[in-house]
């Protein structure tokens, strides 16, 4: 048989980030030694591909030529990461053989990892893949197993095979039922007994997006709050389940849930490394931070962080975004996310407890206090002291509302910011939180009273009316008054600046 020669470029896209950037694979099949040459700056497991590939083209019926092939991913300068490439490489090595017509590669992209037997597999990061397909108007090409993906962003054409074998068939799409309405199993606020103050501030939390700190010996009750949270939060809409699904599946994660509405609840343990928090890597992966944009952060046990650790959260806290800087360039991944923390008072946990007595020296006390630092408590807006619950009350069971009823006051609380024309309080400060706050001459003497005679910083005071701006709100109230900032102070701690 006489061997086909000739090139071929099949178009594909990398990740730098969550960015998907265009790539250009170009196959060259002429005579010579054989031999399988992959250039272009590929890590590891792209130039792997050329096992996976030559192997996928064998079992799957079609000619590997006995030829000199080249594939040069352009451009050169810019790193390739990942298994993604073996799809398009394989596309270009039997389009430059004559095996494949022209309208299966030619204007469309291709994204997708091959088995040993030609199979073709999603890659991390097939959502943010279809979205540059999506904005550059091409149709995409890949696996069957991400054809759901369809389904979620309209506009986008994509054609999935489950085989190499199949490329020259057509395969239906699976159908894409409605994600809207979804319910979710989570635990219920229904099931938490008393705690009535600690109960409101996570729904203050939830309807202006502040940070929270809870506070208490243990077996208080701090985590079962602190995992309620999340039941609490309106479900994810528009662009929101894009970002967060983007995320999630740019770091190998499902994406399912996000696409459905489904906000993200992160809880790393204290263990957690630098990189594990904030994201790294190579290539750079999100953090348990991302993975938590647009939903909620818990750290239980605050203290037992890494200090590096929990001084890395103040930026994505002020910005909602973090920065990681490589040599490779800087990569920036989203991560705006509500904080919800846990905390004993001391090391044994008993600091105040009325029953148990605590044991620890006061210089313990301070160092343990003191590993949170000072910059990072200065940006949780609300911190609630968690005492023990009475073996009554727990007898007698819950008598609680339902994360239900909890989560239709949140909704209509963000809903009277937004026909306000004003984003979530945690976002607001300086003239805007002034504005938004619209006080009269008699709150604007009281909260400067207050400011005097507990000694606020100028940030524990933007705290304060961010707190009394998302209760006017659950109120409706488009003005916050006394009574809002009244019990806005009482949700922070005269040792919190």
């Amino acid at each position: 048989m006489t061997e086909s020669h000739g090139q071929a470029t099949v178009e594909t896209t990398t990740l730098v980030g969550t960015e998907p950037v265009p790539v250009e694979v170009q196959v060259d099949v002429a005579p010579g030694l054989p031999g399988f040459s992959i250039v272009g700056l590929g890590d590891t497991a792209v130039l792997e591909a050329r096992e996976r590939v030559r192997s996928a083209v064998r079992s799957t019926g079609f000619r590997f030529p006995n030829a000199r092939v080249v594939v040069n991913l352009a451009p050169g300068p810019l790193r390739k990461h990942g298994t993604g490439f073996d799809l398009p490489i394989a596309l270009g090595l039997l389009a430059a053989t004559a095996q494949i017509p022209s309208e299966l590669w030619s204007g469309r992209r291709a994204v997708g990892e091959l088995s040993l037997d030609g199979a073709v597999r999603p890659v991390p990061g097939m959502l943010a893949h279809a979205l540059g397909a999506r904005r550059d108007h091409l149709p995409l090409l890949g696996p069957l197993d991400s054809a759901h993906l369809a389904g979620g962003l309209p506009g986008l054409q994509y054609r999935g095979i489950s085989s190499l074998a199949r490329i020259l068939s057509e395969e239906s799409l699976p159908a894409v039922s409605s994600s809207h309405g979804t319910r979710f199993a989570a635990p219920d606020l229904a099931d938490v007994t008393g705690l009535n103050t600690a109960r409101r501030a996570l729904e203050i939390a939830a309807a202006g997006g502040l940070n929270l700190l809870f506070t208490g010996p243990p077996g208080s009750g701090k985590t079962m709050l602190a995992r309620r949270l999340g039941p609490i939060l309106p479900p994810l809409e528009g662009e929101e389940r894009i970002e967060t699904a983007l995320v999630h599946s740019v770091a190998g994660l499902h994406e399912g849930p996000a696409l459905r509405g489904q906000r993200p609840f992160r809880a790393p343990h204290h263990s957690a490394s630098l990189a594990g928090l904030v994201g790294g890597g190579s290539p750079p992966r999100p953090g348990e931070v991302s993975l938590a944009h647009n939903g909620v952060l818990f750290l239980d046990e605050l203290p037992e962080f890494a200090p590096s650790a929990l001084q890395s959260l103040r930026q994505p806290m002020e910005d909602g975004w973090i920065t990681l800087v490589r040599a490779e360039g800087r990569i920036r991944f989203p991560a705006r996310f509500t904080l919800v923390a846990a905390a004993n008072p001391c090391p044994c946990g008993y600091l105040g407890d009325p029953v148990k007595v605590c044991r620890c020296t006061e210089s313990t006390v301070l160092r343990y206090q003191g590993r949170i630092g000072g910059p990072l408590m200065d940006r949780i807006d609300m911190a609630v002291s968690v005492e023990r619950i009475d073996p009554s009350a727990l007898v007698r069971g819950a008598d609680g509302e339902s994360s239900d009823r909890v989560r239709e006051r949140v909704s209509d609380a963000r809903a009277h910011a937004r026909h306000a024309a004003r984003p979530l309080a945690a976002t607001l400060s300086g003239g805007e939180l002034i504005a938004a706050c619209r006080f009269d001459s008699q709150t604007r003497q009281t909260l400067t009273e207050v400011g005097r005679q507990h000694h606020l910083s100028g940030r524990a005071i933007t705290r304060l009316m961010r707190v009394a701006r998302t209760i006017a709100d659950i109120e409706g109230s488009s003005q916050v008054g006394t009574v809002h900032v009244m019990e806005a102070l009482g949700f922070r701690r005269e040792d919190l600046r």
